[in-house]
């Protein structure tokens, strides 16, 4: 194969690093590129690039959730355009692009779900009828399945817009509370504003939510070998399963679908990977939970493999029927 690597031939000029133009994706590029410039000794210049995602203002669920943020990306990344790109891996489809190749998966930052609510409420001191805003049928699907268990009253809202428009929410008193993934607020400087971190035990989070991908094209190899270098073992396996339910189950990332993966030691020997899953109606009336207990896997067939078999017994129970519209 040619290695059409921007890294070869002795070339100086800057890596391009193609990113959405958030704030929050532009901090997770400047990470990744911090690090890449560690690795290979080369400048790294951020291209900004605006996704179907960024500027459509219909729900995701609306506008078919899965890819909108990436293809662009992608797009400018198989046209030479940029030489890597950096997504939120929780917004990425299953099925790896003919020509592209997921390089590096960096170490998961905090997977779980985040409360920013007024008065600095934790989520089970909300009051009666409290409006909670979230733009994730997953997570409304398990909030209100919580809230009916537990014999708490509130209201789910469906909301679109960045951070600060989805705190702001909060601050104007529109809502009382949002949802939003922890990682995101961490890397953007303000865990300070959480009033509650949602354990994976009330909400499961999106399938690869708290990591990254870094993509580049197959042909670049040198390119490619450079990015597996910032590439992390557990956190590439854990999502790998992730993600395996996920595509098993058929479902889009904007599908009511949480799942997490971890590894569980004994003493110092890491020995067993978990995978928690969970389908649910976004009323929270119907909720399919089941988890699933393997070897730590020593390859990604293995990880992936755990993830088709919790799929497989999780379509048994009727998954199936609580996910809506099912990706193809």
């Amino acid at each position: 194969m040619t290695d059409n690597s921007p890294l070869g031939g002795g070339t100086t000029e800057p890596l391009r690093l193609g990113t959405r133009r958030s704030k929050l994706a532009m901090a997770q590029s400047g990470m990744v590129a911090d690090a890449v410039r560690e690795v290979t000794g080369r400048a790294v210049e951020l291209v900004e690039i605006t996704t179907y995602g960024d500027i459509s203002r219909e729900h995701l669920a609306q506008i078919g959730g899965t890819g909108v943020f990436v293809a662009a990306l992608r797009e400018a990344l198989l046209r030479g355009e940029v030489d890597f790109a950096v997504h939120s891996l929780k917004d990425l489809p299953t099925a790896q692009p003919e020509g592209l190749v997921l390089a590096a998966v960096p170490e998961r930052e905090d997977p779980r779900d985040a409360l920013v609510a007024r008065d600095g409420l934790a989520f089970e001191q909300l009051p009666s009828g409290a409006r909670v805003g979230t733009g994730s049928p997953r997570r409304m699907a398990q909030l209100n399945a919580y809230a009916r268990s537990h014999g708490l009253d509130i209201e789910t809202v469906a909301i679109r817009g960045n951070v600060d428009t989805r705190i702001n929410f909060v601050r104007s008193g529109e809502l009382d509370a949002v949802v939003l993934a922890a990682a995101g607020l961490s890397r953007l400087g303000r865990t300070a504003e959480v009033t509650d971190f949602l354990s994976p035990d009330t909400v499961l989070p999106a399938p690869g939510q708290g990591a990254l991908a870094i993509e580049c094209a197959a042909s670049s190899t040198g390119l490619a070998a450079a990015l597996a270098e910032l590439d992390d073992p557990h956190t590439r396996a854990a999502v790998t399963a992730e993600r395996a339910l996920l595509a098993a189950l058929e479902a889009g990332c904007s599908a009511p679908v949480g799942a997490l993966a971890d590894f569980r030691a004994d003493g110092q020997t890491v020995n067993e990977l978990r995978l928690r899953g969970v389908v649910g109606s976004t009323d929270g009336a119907s909720l399919v939970q089941l988890s699933i207990t393997g070897s730590a896997p020593t390859s990604h067939d293995d990880a992936a493999a755990l993830g088709r078999e919790l799929a497989s017994e999780m379509l048994a129970k009727g998954a199936a029927g609580l996910m809506g519209e099912r990706a193809l």
